[in-house]
């Protein structure tokens, strides 16, 4: 397992540890080539020396590194280093649409459109290049904190030539297509019919199907009819209802032909939301086109029987997250044979469920002799296989000379036993297994990666908050902030919040009281200067006033309210005084101009100060003779200029 500051490829730096599944780990790491963040998908080192999986390894990346487009997460990179395998992907900061709908409930029509649209451009772009997702479900899509929508883990899906590929592979089991639940062939309309469930969650924050097992829910995918999301969502415009009514039809004839045609009519819906335009074929129009002969039909059932007895064909809820290689031919005659098939392993599962139940509560009997007494099937003495890997499981068996057909493995999460070794069998060690009782071998997937709800810590002192959080299955971190609101040692916020992952790491911030300053000294500062210096020492600016002064420059601080150096709380209000300078000096005084009594016209008189600037004209008359006042001036004498060609100087006094 790569550690923090490990490198990979002498390219890759390891940040963190962001996920895992059954095949590989995933990491945060930096490209230090390039100078990015991206995801790095590690193969799991029990299985880097085993060719199939790493062969099946390469192939996934090989398939997805193909796949280009804006509502996708792409591949970078694909290599080995010392003996470790590795896919390069897109790092996409942003939270899964299982999260989001848990936080947000149903969603809003518009927005479960938009959605739904980014994510059908993505399986379009793929089902274009023959490649299957098989594992459409909302914790596989990633809304980006840019608001953008991408598809995530192409991990089991496979590219194809052909129109349909067969699968083992469960997926999980709430979005599983009825064909992919009953093991059948899979095509392009099994993505149609998983974003059908993802429309319907979105729509009414709940999956149409749920139960208590996977044999459970897979069994209602099979046979029992959707409830439609009107009845949860009841404001639901028809053209959405009865889009995911048809994307979610059991027979994929009746389904969308391709997601090319959905995305058409989500459009559509986004403009006419309350248009009833959506056709949906009836079923006895669909069930003309499945016309089979006597010898297709036992093909089939004899092919169903047989995929039933296969060791690894159980509907575990775990092998949602299993990545095995696909095995054994292609049938294309298997496609035309969907109607009949549901039926058909609809029957055969409830007869082993029955069955299986029937054994365990001892309805059929079992013996202790080599001989089952009543069915004459042979038993086995069962040998204990508990601790063991899954392989030293299978090879001790097979040495105990125990055919395959008397015991079953079958997979599940847990947080106590490693991952890949057996947890428990139901048939003890000693007692007898058959084919009438299969041993059930249970082997540990790891912990589980089902979301889980993340305690709200806020308000909690941190050893409260930290015992909460490790309490329930995160990594506890913390990081502090000053907070006039929040008293001091007490949580202010967490992230993330809603539901995360078991061992992911949750951020608590804690208060670190009001925080204290020392006031700057703003003396002499200008009026900016003193602004900024408060501001950066997080102080904010009181009242500034202006007074004149014969000391202080103009624009500049003269005095503050709070002395600097004092200490006082943030965000503390600091007065200050500013200078306008020196107070300005004026003059005033009169004088008595006169115009001539034998002069043959009037005359003007112009009166400016010192430095010449005009300050006041008047009109005077042959004889006439007057008192000019002078107020309020910045000089201390004044010029009288005469238009007759005399001039005079007058002193004037300091008001």
């Amino acid at each position: 397992m790569l550690e923090q500051g490990n490198y990979v490829a002498d390219r890759y730096e390891i940040l963190d540890k962001i996920g895992t599944g059954g095949m590989s780990d995933v990491y945060k790491a930096k490209d230090h080539i390039l100078g990015r963040e991206v995801a790095i998908k590690v193969l799991k080192q029990e299985f880097a020396e085993d060719i199939n999986f790493v062969t099946k390894f390469r192939t996934e990346a090989q398939s997805a590194a193909g796949l280009e487009h804006p509502n996708i997460v792409n591949i970078y990179d694909v290599g080995s280093d010392d003996g470790s395998y590795f896919i390069v992907m897109e790092y996409v900061e942003g939270i899964t649409l299982k999260t989001y709908i848990e936080k947000k409930g149903q969603l809003n029509f518009k927005e479960a459109i938009s959605i739904a649209i980014q994510v059908g451009r993505g399986i379009e772009a793929a089902h274009n290049k023959g490649i299957i997702h098989r594992d459409i479900k909302p914790q596989n899509i990633i809304i980006s904190t840019e608001g953008k929508v991408k598809v995530t883990d192409f991990g089991i899906a496979r590219a194809t030539s052909s129109n349909t590929i067969h699968s083992d592979v469960m997926g999980s089991v709430h979005y599983v297509s009825p064909e992919q639940a009953r093991n059948g062939f899979v095509d392009f309309k099994s993505d149609i019919y998983s974003l059908g469930i993802v429309m319907y969650e979105m729509v009414t924050g709940r999956v149409p199907f749920d139960g208590d097992s996977t044999v459970n829910i897979a069994l209602k995918h099979l046979q029992d009819d959707i409830v439609t999301p009107s009845a949860y969502a009841p404001d639901l415009p028809i053209s959405i209802e009865k889009i995911i009514l048809k994307a979610t039809l059991k027979s994929p004839d009746r389904r969308y032909a391709s997601m090319e045609d959905l995305l058409l009519d989500l459009k559509k819906a986004l403009v006419s939301p309350n248009e009833d335009f959506v056709n949906i074929v009836d079923a006895e129009d669909a069930e003309k086109t499945k016309i089979l002969s006597a010898e297709e039909q036992q093909k089939i059932k004899d092919e169903l029987l047989n995929e039933e007895s296969d060791e690894d064909d159980d509907l575990d809820e775990e092998q949602e997250d299993d990545e095995d290689e696909d095995e054994g031919p292609v049938n294309p005659k298997m496609d035309k044979a969907i109607t009949i098939m549901i039926f058909a392993a609809a029957a055969i599962i409830i007869v082993l469920v029955v069955y299986f139940v029937g054994s365990f509560f001892g309805i059929f009997g079992a013996g202790t002799d080599k001989k089952d007494a009543q069915e004459n099937v042979e038993s086995y003495e069962m040998i204990s296989v508990v601790g063991k890997t899954e392989d030293e499981a299978k090879s001790a068996l097979k040495k105990a000379e125990i055919p395959s057909d008397v015991y079953e493995f079958t997979y599940e999460s847990s947080d106590t036993v490693e991952e890949g070794k057996v947890i428990s069998q139901s048939v003890k060690a000693g007692e007898m297994a058959s084919s009438n009782n299969k041993a059930i071998i249970k082997v540990s997937t790891g912990e589980s990666d089902e979301p889980v709800e993340i305690p709200n810590v806020t308000g909690m002192t941190e050893g409260s908050a930290k015992s909460a959080i490790e309490g329930a299955g995160f990594k506890f971190s913390k990081s502090y902030e000053y907070s006039a609101d929040t008293p001091e040692g007490q949580v202010i916020s967490y992230s993330p919040s809603g539901s995360a992952s078991k061992g992911d790491t949750i951020t608590v911030v804690i208060s670190a009281g009001i925080q204290s300053v020392q006031v700057p000294s703003i003396t002499g500062m200008t009026e900016s200067e003193a602004n900024n210096a408060l501001s950066s020492s997080g102080l904010k600016v009181g009242n500034v006033t202006r007074t004149y002064s014969d000391n202080v420059s103009a624009g500049r601080v003269i005095s503050q309210g709070v002395a600097s150096g004092k200490t006082v709380d943030a965000s503390t209000s600091v007065d200050f005084v500013v200078s306008d300078g020196p107070k300005p000096v004026y003059y005033s005084g009169s004088f008595t101009a006169s115009c001539p009594a034998d002069a043959v016209a009037a005359i003007t008189v112009t009166i400016s100060d010192a430095n010449g600037t005009q300050i006041d004209t008047a009109t005077l008359n042959p004889g006439d003779s007057r008192t000019i006042s002078v107020n309020h001036v910045a000089t201390s004498s004044i010029k009288v200029q005469y238009s007759d060609g005399r001039a005079e100087t007058y002193s004037l006094s300091r008001e």
